[in-house]
């Protein structure tokens, strides 16, 4: 790369990105690459990368382009790309509103799990709008160690499979993908989220996020988790007509959701940037020779 490239480093409930604006796609950022800036020693550091892109820009995004005018092509810390990330759009939306491309009020971001509404503060909490959750049937196992929970399987436009336990730590250390079983229940991977009781609608989780390993906080993780608590509870806000609202304990912070009685399922919660500056272009290369 024979540019400098710009970058900016955020954070929502301390899951942390690099961001790069590259508005009309221009910058090649292969799985070689996003892994060297994700790098917590020797890059910038991250749990991902949030590419800013003009849907127009991006081949995958282009047919969404009349709902949004910027996609979202998130990628996880070891380069694999995802679908969505939650606590991402969040961020991505207070980048939109730092570089002066949006203001407060709503803004649709296109994601790889379809178009988002995203409603921002001038200053505060973001709010996203993360669809609706997906229930396939079939019993799921989640494994530890010895220990084995059976778990719900959730999709957000990503894969969750939520686990209730007595304690956060029966978790391990969750550096590597906990076994699920049966594996065909997750042919591209999944995250796991781990579960325990709070209070009445209050519940704390850490997650195995994959591609990525344990995070301070996973976005559609904590909406996996609500939906699933929920359905524990005996709560379904489509046959009730009532919306569920829990309140998410993530380690980096709190969330807020609520799935309401139309089935889409909005969180509540803060997105903050915290830096800005550019990419040794020389650096970049030569950390990409030594992954590829």
């Amino acid at each position: 790369m024979s540019t400098r490239i710009a970058f900016l480093k955020g954070h929502g409930t301390e899951n942390d990105f690099v961001i790069v604006p590259d508005p009309e796609n221009a910058v090649d950022l292969s799985p070689a690459a996003v892994a060297a800036l994700c790098d917590r020693r020797a890059g910038i550091g991250g749990d991902g990368v949030l590419h800013v892109v003009r849907s127009a820009a991006h081949p995958e995004a282009a047919h969404l382009a009349a709902e949004a005018e910027w996609f979202m092509d998130y990628r996880n810390g070891d380069g694999s790309v995802a679908e969505m990330c939650g606590n991402g759009v969040r961020v991505f939306a207070r980048y939109l509103q730092h570089a002066g491309h949006v203001t407060e009020g709503e803004l649709a971001v296109a994601t790889r799990g379809g178009v988002k509404t995203v409603r921002l503060a001038k200053d505060g909490d973001v709010t996203v709008g993360m669809g609706r959750a997906a229930l396939p049937e079939g019993d799921v196992t989640v494994s530890v160690g010895e220990r084995s929970w059976p778990a719900r399987n959730v999709n957000m436009g990503n894969p969750h499979a939520v686990a209730f336990v007595d304690d956060l730590a029966h978790a391990g250390d969750l550096l590597s993908p906990p076994p699920c079983e049966p594996a065909a229940a997750y042919p591209d991977g999944v995250n796991v989220e781990f579960v325990v009781d709070r209070g009445p609608g209050h519940v704390a989780m850490r997650v195995h996020e994959r591609g990525s390993g344990e995070t301070r906080s996973c976005g559609t993780g904590a909406c996996a988790v609500a939906v699933a608590a929920a359905r524990r509870d005996g709560a379904d806000p489509a046959v009730t007509g009532t919306p569920a609202t829990y309140t998410v304990d993530v380690p980096g912070g709190t969330l807020v959701i609520t799935e309401r009685p139309d089935g889409e399922i909005e969180m509540t919660g803060p997105a903050v940037i915290v830096a800005e500056g550019e990419i040794d272009p020389e650096w970049l290369d030569a950390a990409v020779r030594r992954r590829s």
